[in-house]
């Protein structure tokens, strides 16, 4: 097959890589290549199979839109947050292109509404008791989708690509890149009716979080230049929605950063779900991880967020993934095969949680199938020490986060470790070879990654 731009994953970067050049070069043939199914068709049958029944590939993580699709849906609308790609094309430009990237979302249907702008005062108070705790209140104005709106969003871009041209070729594996000569010539994948060469003039690879471990092989295979990053590594909080209401009602998502004793690890909040879901995600080789989701119109009574610990390794250590891979994996093993659960109260009591215990707490856990046990087992002593003065020093700013009832689940691990080196218009140094979004290491969550694709496709644009 020829193309002039082959686009490996079809997650939010691959998507607005082609959503913008399609529009400017609509004579180019675009060719996407994505390991999972159409938007329409992607649906988790752990809703009517009452578990996980470990489809492969994921249908949550991967597939048209990849796990934004069943995500929270939340566009953080700061350039101050989603990770580190204002340090390579500068805070300003990142900042006026998420405001065109916000407007295409919102001529595709997103919610007009925008959380966290509307009540000063009480951010201000809010951040004060943050200051007092030892914490920096990072606010955020943050454009909630929703998770069953967020399919309906990508699924109208999905149409739209579709009806402009695009070439979409889903459960198609991406298996290597052509590199010959120092430039990268095209991708050699395994779909349904077997092997699959594309030949292209540039080829763009946006795999998100599932594919960074991919890449991170593919780097060191190719000569690409990279650098490993930090890797985070933590658990899944839950609580009550009366213990989050003030800061569920003001900023809707309050992102927490604090370095706490003795190691000083950085230590932040993500991912806030008012009234959310604790969900379960499988990557490659059957590593369980946890996650959240925050819908729309479904609501619970309890508030989800992620605590994650931020580790840098240094040399000659260089395989941050394959760390945090198998400490998932122990974590798996203790709950056998399934997340694990534990109460903040026996974690400070050295024990394990038991099931019956979960069963006569206020808080009732949204991931039903999730094991109650020990994540100290699992956890390195590092990261569950940062993790247990980070959330007390939360305590202080919002009473009630670190009680004894609250939940910990087992492991929440962000695959981004990876960084590519590239230039402020994304070339890395094959020729024709790009590397966008969370697997390249630059960004961190649907927004930045967007704002990513969005400068590629108009990059190419000028170009081809």
């Amino acid at each position: 097959m020829q193309a002039d731009v082959a686009i490996v994953g079809a997650g939010p970067s691959g998507i607005f890589t082609a959503l913008r050049l399609i529009r400017e070069r609509p004579q180019l043939h675009i060719v996407m290549v994505e390991k999972g199914l159409p938007i329409e068709k992607r649906s988790c049958p752990k809703a009517r199979a009452g578990r996980c029944v470990q489809c492969s590939p994921c249908r949550i993580t991967t597939g048209f839109s990849g796990a934004g699709a069943f995500s929270d849906g939340k566009l953080s609308l700061s350039h101050e947050v989603g990770g580190d790609l204002p340090e390579l094309i500068g805070c300003d430009l990142a900042q006026k292109t998420i405001n065109e990237v916000d407007g295409i979302y919102l001529a595709f249907g997103a919610d007009e509404h925008v959380e966290g702008v509307d009540a000063p005062e009480s951010v201000r108070k809010i951040r004060l008791r943050a200051i007092q705790a030892g914490l920096k209140l990072v606010d955020c104005p943050i454009r909630h989708l929703g998770t069953e709106k967020a399919q309906e969003i990508y699924g109208r871009i999905e149409r739209d690509l579709i009806d402009r041209g695009v070439e979409i070729v889903f459960n198609t594996d991406c298996r290597d890149l052509i590199i010959e000569d120092g430039a990268c010539r095209g991708v050699v994948a395994e779909g349904p009716e077997g092997a699959l060469r594309i030949d292209a003039e540039r080829v763009i690879v946006a795999t998100g979080r599932r594919g960074a471990d991919w890449l991170e092989h593919l780097c060191s295979e190719h000569g690409i230049d990279h650098v490993p990053g930090a890797v985070d590594m933590g658990v899944r909080v839950e609580v009550r929605n009366e213990v989050m209401e003030r800061v569920n009602d003001v900023l809707y998502e309050s992102k927490l950063i604090g370095y706490p004793n003795p190691f000083r690890n950085k230590v932040r909040t993500f991912c806030q779900n008012p009234g959310g879901f604790v969900s379960q995600e499988n990557y490659d080789g059957g590593l369980a991880v946890v996650n959240g989701h925050s819908y729309k119109e479904r609501k619970s009574e309890n508030t989800n967020l992620a605590v994650l610990v931020t580790h840098n390794f240094r040399e000659p250590f260089n395989q941050p993934i394959a760390y945090a891979q198998n400490v998932g994996r122990l974590c798996n093993m203790l709950g056998d095969g399934h997340i694990l659960v534990q109460r903040f109260g026996d974690i400070i009591d050295g024990k394990r949680t038991w099931q019956k215990e979960l069963s006569r707490s206020n808080i009732k856990p949204t991931l039903v199938d999730a094991v109650a046990g020990d994540i100290t087992s699992a956890l390195p002593y590092r990261t569950m020490t940062s993790i247990v003065n980070f959330m007390l020093a939360v305590d202080q700013a919002i009473p009630g986060f670190a009680s004894a009832e609250t939940l910990l689940y087992a492991p929440e691990l962000k695959f981004y470790s990876n960084r590519v080196r590239m230039d402020e218009r994304f070339a890395t140094n094959v020729r024709g070879l790009h590397c966008l979004g969370d697997s390249s290491g630059w960004t961190r969550g649907l927004m930045m990654a967007s704002v990513m694709g969005y400068l590629m496709g108009g990059y190419l644009a000028e170009e081809l």
